[in-house]
This record gives structure tokens, sequence and C-alpha cells, in this order.
């Protein structure tokens, strides 16, 4: 879901970057922190590590918006990791996600990370917040 941001009026150049920002919610506790990667490229999607043009945050686990600055236009994933212990990473247990997970525009989850084109969106011409909730399957 796109959202124009609050408090921001009329459209800027669909040329220049816009701000981008996440609101979260879901989180099971208040520990740890907030990991977000943001790509451009669905090769490096979910985990962007070794994506030369990657955004990686990290930010305290609460819930509410984070702004992520301003991004050039085109179109962007964002995944996000509750790492509740704070070891820089998903845990999993046999494959299943230990921590909370979740991506922009909410796809439903299943078995493994979605696809890019289910969670890409466009940042083009005004501000744009992804409300991002959270899954935990353990």
């Amino acid at each position: 879901m796109l959202v124009a941001m609050a408090g921001l009026t009329g459209g800027a150049p669909v040329d220049q970057p816009q701000m981008l920002g996440m609101a979260v919610s879901g989180l099971r506790s208040g520990k740890g922190q907030i990991l977000v990667c943001v790509t451009r490229t669905p090769a490096y999607f979910p985990d962007c590590t070794h994506d030369p043009e990657k955004r990686h945050f990290a930010v305290p686990a609460k819930a509410g918006a984070v702004q992520l600055g301003a991004f050039a236009p085109g179109t962007y994933a964002i995944s996000v990791i509750h790492d509740e212990n704070g070891n820089g990473k998903l845990d999993t247990f046999a494959g299943i996600p230990r921590e909370g997970v979740g991506f922009s525009r909410n796809p439903v989850l299943r078995f493994g990370a979605p696809s890019f084109a289910s969670v890409s969106f466009g940042v083009a011409g005004a501000a744009v917040e992804q409300e991002i909730r959270l899954k935990y399957f353990l």
C-alpha cells in the first residue's frame, strides 16, 4: 500500500529523489533491533548483502514510523527482520524464521521469501511510506 507522507502537499518532479519511510507494526517485543534492507534489484532480494546499491539500516525495535532517507526514482522492495537477540542476522530453526520478518506491500507469507514483484513499489513524484506488518512463525 503506498501512502503519501502526512504533512507534505503537492508533488515534486518525478525525476527528483523522494523521501521513503516505513511504519512497522506487529512487534512481539521491544528487544533487539529492526534490520531493514532496501533494494531495487530483484537478484539481490530479500537479502541485499551483496547489492552494491543496497541501503541497510538498523533501528531500535519499536513500532512506528522510520524515515529511510531520499531515494532516486525507481522500483524498490523492502525486507525487514526483527533481530530480537541483536546478532545482526535472521535466526532460523529447520529453515523457519525464529524472528519476525516483514516486507513492503505485506504479501501473504508461506514457504520462503515472497517474489520481488509481489513486494515492489514505485518511488517518483512524492514521498512514500510503506506500512510493514511483521510475522512470526515460531
